[in-house]
């Protein structure tokens, strides 16, 4: 009875292992280039960072609300040049209340690049608004001026974040 042998056979000399060797490694690249490809590349096109016509829309509308919260600094100004504690907390929780749900509504709907700034902006905002009240139930004149600056200055930085469509859209209007 025959055994086979796993050892090489004595015809196969240097040069036959030589040529497996390099033909394994290659077969080794080769996959490892296709595999790394595969992991880079995930096959789906990168789509552009547009605002769809419905997301325009969106922001468009939720803006408004926004230059609205905006629009009422003039009356919140006035408030706390009189000191009016009571009142500047009744505009804060009024009209401009809703100025954070109209930020993460468009927050959500600018372009991925764009929304980590925005939500950041925004938090700025809403930190504002919070420490102007914490300043008017405090009866804390000083610090009641310069949240009002804070606040003024967050909100023409947030309405850069919205898009030139948008703030022209506005303008017109």
């Amino acid at each position: 009875m025959a055994v086979a042998s796993l050892s090489p056979t004595p015809a196969a000399g240097p040069l036959t292992r030589l040529s497996r060797l390099l033909r394994s490694l290659t077969l080794l690249a080769v996959a490892t280039l296709l595999s790394l490809s595969l992991v880079a590349c995930d096959g789906a096109p990168k789509k552009a960072d547009v605002i769809s016509a419905e997301d325009l829309a969106l922001i468009t509308r939720q803006a408004e609300g926004f230059l609205s919260a905006r629009n009422r600094l003039p009356d919140l100004a006035a408030l706390v040049n009189k000191r009016d504690w009571t009142f500047t907390r009744n505009l804060i929780h009024g009209p401009m209340q809703e100025v954070g749900r109209e930020m993460l509504y468009i927050n959500q709907r600018l372009p991925k690049a764009e929304q980590a700034e925005a939500n950041a902006r925004a938090k700025a905002l809403k930190d504002a608004l919070a420490d102007l009240d914490e300043a008017a139930r405090l009866q804390d004149a000083d610090a009641l001026r310069k949240g009002y600056i804070k606040v003024a200055s967050n909100f023409g930085l947030y309405a850069q974040i919205l898009p030139q469509a948008v703030q022209e859209s506005l303008k017109q209007a």
